[in-house]
């Protein structure tokens, strides 16, 4: 395409979860709507999870859920159990679901994007009358980021890891070989269907984040301890990723872990990004700028409050972590799904937030209280998972 006049209502540059939703979506609400992804037809390998009552309407649950986890638990200093479901997604049945029908799709990569316009690096271009880009959070060393290294096994290789569960959300517990005075990291697992079970050594916020060579030692530490076989030719799964975007504000419209709709604590962004794809499409069908229906004054104050809880978890001392998550997940059910799931009330996030801080020992408390100054040094911490 070499036209410079708009060509379509919608260009939307990458087609991971978030983007594929929002052509997806675009298109079903009849707009014209052009695609660009160097892989468009790619399979998505990363694990994507998320809180089951997290899903929006629009999207069949149940057919794109690989597994359920009714009462995931979590090991902070004790055993707790979230009376919340959970679910991993089936990442073939999620790409079928977001079928991109009318939409027109590109196979190439963007060179530059810019209002109005997409420059491909073969030199071709192509005009919409709104771009919108969604290619994932770039990264850079002054961005929080999410590492981890995990390895799929068998369901009845992971039962002494499992018990009589069916998942751990979080694992602290002291027995993968890490001194007690470095950057902490848990166990995330969970099932992932077909008798397939992912363990995953988990440091979700750091600057930077542990890297995958002591992740991976701490991993094979723990499942030697609880007796667990991993074959030498089991799948790997490595993450890493930014928790934040960059403070100034893009020129193009952004979308998914692009624009910021990521939990800066957890590194949680696909469920947010489909719950807030009809909105945008919404503004755009009116004429309106996506980038304020995808950011309204209270879901600006919710991001604020988690930065402030990005700063806390970055500045707590590994030996208070364990302590740190026992007051969150001993919150009521309601005040733990505000704080992670909830993106436009402000204020339940912040009775949440207060909560946390009544519950916490004392020296957490101080941990917390200095981090609402906006001042950040630190370089490690931690909060469950999900993508």
């Amino acid at each position: 395409m070499t036209s410079r006049e708009p060509v379509a209502d919608l260009a939307v540059v990458g087609l991971g979860p978030a983007g594929r939703a929002l052509a997806h979506r675009a298109a079903a609400a009849g707009l014209d709507v052009v695609a660009v992804d160097p892989h468009p037809d790619r399979r998505w390998t990363p694990t994507y999870a998320a809180w089951c009552d997290e899903l929006p309407g629009w999207l069949d649950g149940p057919a794109v859920v690989a597994a359920r986890v009714e009462r995931p638990r979590v090991w902070t200093t004790r055993e707790q159990v979230l009376p919340r479901p959970y679910c991993v997604l089936d990442n073939d049945a999620l790409l079928a679901a977001l079928d991109l029908g009318s939409a027109r799709v590109l196979a190439g990569s963007a060179a530059e994007v810019e209002p109005g316009r997409v420059i491909l690096r073969d030199g071709n271009r192509l005009c919409a009358r709104q771009v919108i880009d969604a290619r994932g959070a770039k990264p850079a060393p002054v961005l929080a980021e999410q590492t981890a290294y995990g390895v799929v096994v068998s369901g009845e290789a992971a039962s002494p890891v499992l018990g009589d569960g069916e998942a751990w959300f979080m694992d602290w517990r002291a027995d993968n070989g890490a001194p007690p005075d470095e950057t902490p990291s848990f166990l995330y697992a969970v099932p992932l269907g077909r008798d397939r079970v992912l363990l995953e050594e988990t440091c979700l916020v750091g600057r930077p984040g542990l890297s995958q060579e002591v992740l991976r030692t701490r991993l094979e530490a723990r499942l030697r301890s609880r007796g667990v076989p991993v074959a030498a030719h089991a799948e790997r799964e490595r993450v890493r990723f930014p928790v934040q975007v960059p403070r100034a504000a893009a020129a193009t419209a952004t979308f998914g872990a692009r624009a910021g709709i990521m939990h800066p604590g957890t590194g949680y962004s696909v469920a947010a990004s489909l719950s807030a794809v009809d909105g945008v499409v919404g503004a755009i069908v009116a004429g309106n700028d996506p980038r304020a229906a995808l950011w309204p004054r209270a879901a600006l104050a919710v991001r604020a409050l988690r930065e402030v809880g990005l700063r806390a978890l970055l500045r707590l001392p590994p030996q208070l972590t364990a302590e740190f998550f026992e007051a969150f997940f001993d919150l009521p059910t309601v005040r733990q799904r505000a704080y992670l799931s909830e993106r436009a009330d402000p204020a339940a996030v912040s009775l949440a937030m207060a909560a946390v801080f009544r519950r916490a020992p004392n020296p957490v408390r101080r941990t917390l209280a200095r981090a609402v100054l906006p001042t950040v040094s630190p370089t490690h911490g931690s909060l469950p998972r999900p993508r």
